[in-house]
Formats: structure tokens, C-alpha cells, sequence
């Protein structure tokens, strides 16, 4: 029987159990997770934080990561600046990036959700005013809400991926996981 594990990514963590490259050490999901034979379906980076689905079934991992199947990620996203409707409207058109236009966003504007503490925290800055976007996108470019953001002239400051496709982060603590159903 096929397993699968949400968890909840935290701020800096790489999505991988090992850390090859680099002279110093930085955390990976074994720090979080001792179970054997499950990998990421996917990334996320180590400067986003949120739901990270691992499996130990093959087929399952490339329907939640192949972008052919156009698995719904929605994304709680705060960014520099008031995005206004019009920014907004770019993301559900599509934004010209590097390597092309992306495809549609579903996007609203939401009040602060109530999330945990970042560590570090948010650079806050009294001149800069924030707010925080819901998105939704059905492809998995490299740091594509980062660049769809900075595209539309809001940098984005903080990244939290919450739901993919039926799973959801709802009720799970940063660095916490759980096991469901398959």
C-alpha cells in the first residue's frame, strides 16, 4: 500500500534528505523525517515554506509533480507593495516571463492569514506598505510565484505553499507531518 506525507516545510529547509554541494551544512527533511523509501513529489524551495508531499509510490509522486497533470498549488504569498486589481488581473492573464507566459493564476487579495512565526521573521519596513495574495497555478516553473510577483512589480517576501491539489496544510504546525490516505 502506498504511503503519502504531508508536511510542513519550514523557512530554510532544503526539500531533499541529504545536503550535497556546499561546505556548510544546511537542514534537510531527515532532520524531520526518519521513514524509509519516501521521496519529494516535488520542490519547494528553501527560502518557501509550507506543504511538501512525499510518497514511496512512483506513479503517484509524477501525477502530484508533472506539470502535464496541472495539479492545483495555491499559495499564500505576502508582497511588497498595495496589489491593486489591475496587478492582479496580469497574474490571471498570464505574465511574460524569461522562459514564456505563464499560464492563467487564480488570485485574490486576503486579509494576514495567521500563520506561524518565520524564523528569521519578515523584514518589516514602516515606509513599505505589504499584502497578502491567495494564488493558484497549474504548472511548476522554477520560483515562478517569486517571479510572477517581481513580474507585476510586488516582490514577493514571504512564500507559504498550502494546498496541493485535495491536501492541505489545515491543522499541521511548521515542521510537523502526517501520514493520509492514499
Amino acid at each position: 500500500m502506498s504511503q503519502l506525507i504531508l508536511f510542513n516545510k519550514p523557512f530554510g529547509v532544503l526539500s531533499q534528505f541529504t545536503d550535497r554541494g556546499t561546505q556548510t551544512t544546511r537542514p534537510t527533511l531527515s532532520a524531520y523525517i526518519d521513514l524509509p523509501g519516501i521521496y519529494p513529489a516535488g520542490r519547494l524551495d528553501r527560502d518557501s515554506e509550507g506543504l511538501l508531499l512525499l510518497t514511496d509510490d512512483g506513479k503517484l509522486q509524477s501525477r502530484i509533480a508533472d506539470p502535464k497533470y496541472k495539479m492545483p498549488k495555491t499559495y499564500l504569498v505576502q508582497v511588497e507593495g498595495n496589489a491593486d486589481e489591475g496587478s492582479l488581473d496580469q497574474l490571471r492573464q498570464g505574465v511574460r516571463l524569461k522562459d514564456g507566459l505563464t499560464r492563467p493564476a487564480d488570485v485574490e487579495r486576503i486579509d494576514a492569514p495567521d500563520l506561524w512565526p518565520r524564523d528569521p521573521p519578515v523584514r518589516f519596513r514602516k515606509t513599505v506598505p505589504d499584502c497578502w495574495l491567495q494564488l493558484t497555478i497549474r504548472e511548476g516553473r522554477n520560483r515562478q510565484v517569486r517571479r510572477m510577483t517581481a513580474a507585476i512589480g510586488h516582490p514577493t517576501l514571504r512564500l507559504v505553499r498550502w494546498r496541493i491539489g485535495e491536501w492541505s496544510l489545515d491543522g499541521l504546525p511548521s515542521g510537523e507531518w502526517r501520514q493520509v490516505p492514499v
